[in-house]
């Protein structure tokens, strides 16, 4: 009997062709990422203006796969309530696949994925640079909660210090200028710092609560009563905590904004100068700060882009009145070795 011949592998399987930004053109994948940048980041999206095209195009598309593993890890959509928070780990293996397949060149059917494929094949972001924030993003499926300030500060690095990194690579930062991507990082957990800071009752209603568990212990405050009306001033106090480490890492980010091109510079100190704004709001309606959400109006936003381009201009950043006492080197070896 005549036995079937077995054909070789190349003739019966058909390779997928590896193309950045999983073979979807260009131009729709930046124009889809305006979009995700100006509904979910408003303060974002007006620095990312400042930028040159080529660069702006490439931190929307960086956004875009931000946003979009933030809403597939927390069940929302463009940051708003939070969803089902049941099968987190599940969530988080997906959000590490779909960027392994982007990186790869591969479709990823998720357009912000495609995107993050498409950036990171023009300015060399690695899997490495993804992993740091997605663990971010673990630690959340983990239901972890900060016991130490040390704890808090690995977290805003992993969701936003290691984010201004990847930003700063996107600009054209060497990976062997340390010293600007440390002060990248700087802006990034000065981001993260005033947005706890603003968002403590939220954050509470959801379940969660990022301030060290030793901060609320020196308060004297029992556990999940933080937000209670009688522990007010003493919330008060704690976020005006936040907020003078926000200073200092802002400080520090001015200085590293100093060594970037003009409008890299004009647009890193326009975020500065807006989410800072936000924090020190925070920090002087001190017991009133979480009866609205604190946010930049327009015409504010405005004025804090029109100061930033003067202190671009003039490029003299202030002096630090002392070192952060957490680096981006302690934060990201805590993080990997945790």
């Amino acid at each position: 009997m005549k036995r079937a011949r077995l054909l070789a592998p190349s003739r019966i399987m058909r390779h997928t062709i590896r193309n950045a930004g999983g073979g979807r053109r260009r131009g729709p994948l930046v124009e889809k990422s305006w979009d995700i940048i100006a509904e979910g980041s408003k303060s974002f999206a007006a620095a990312s203006m400042l930028f040159d095209r080529r660069t702006r195009e490439r931190v929307w598309m960086l956004y875009a796969w931000c946003r979009r593993c933030d809403d597939i890890a927390d069940g929302q959509v463009m940051g708003g309530e939070l969803g089902d928070q049941t099968g987190l780990e599940g969530k988080i293996k997906g959000i590490r696949i779909l960027t392994q397949a982007a990186l790869d060149g591969q479709p990823t059917a998720d357009l912000a994925f495609d995107a993050f494929g498409q950036v990171a094949a023009e300015t060399g972001l690695t899997y490495a640079d993804a992993e740091e924030v997605i663990e971010g993003f673990q630690l959340d499926a983990e239901d972890w909660r900060p016991r130490t300030e040390e704890d808090l500060m690995r977290y805003c690095y992993h969701v936003a210090g290691a984010v201004g990194i990847m930003m700063a690579i996107v600009m054209g930062v060497p990976r062997d200028d340390t010293a600007t991507l440390d002060r990248a990082c700087d802006l990034g957990l000065a981001f993260q710092l005033a947005n706890i800071a603003r968002d403590i009752t939220e954050d509470d209603a959801a379940g969660r609560c990022y301030l060290p568990m030793e901060w609320l212990a020196e308060q004297d405050i029992e556990p999940g009563q933080h937000t209670k009306p009688h522990h007010r001033q003493e919330l008060a106090d704690m976020a005006a905590k936040l907020i003078r480490r926000m200073e200092l890492h802002e400080t520090y980010a001015r200085i590293g904004a100093s060594k970037l091109r003009f409008r890299q510079r004009w647009a890193v100190l326009s975020a500065a100068n807006i989410y800072g704004a936000i924090g020190r709001e925070v920090r002087d309606l001190g017991t009133e700060a979480w009866n609205h959400r604190v946010y930049t109006t327009r015409p504010q936003k405005l004025r804090h882009v029109i100061a930033a381009f003067w202190e671009a201009l003039a490029n003299r950043p202030p002096a630090p009145p002392m070192e952060p006492r957490w680096t981006r080197s302690d934060l990201g070896k805590a993080g990997r070795a945790a």
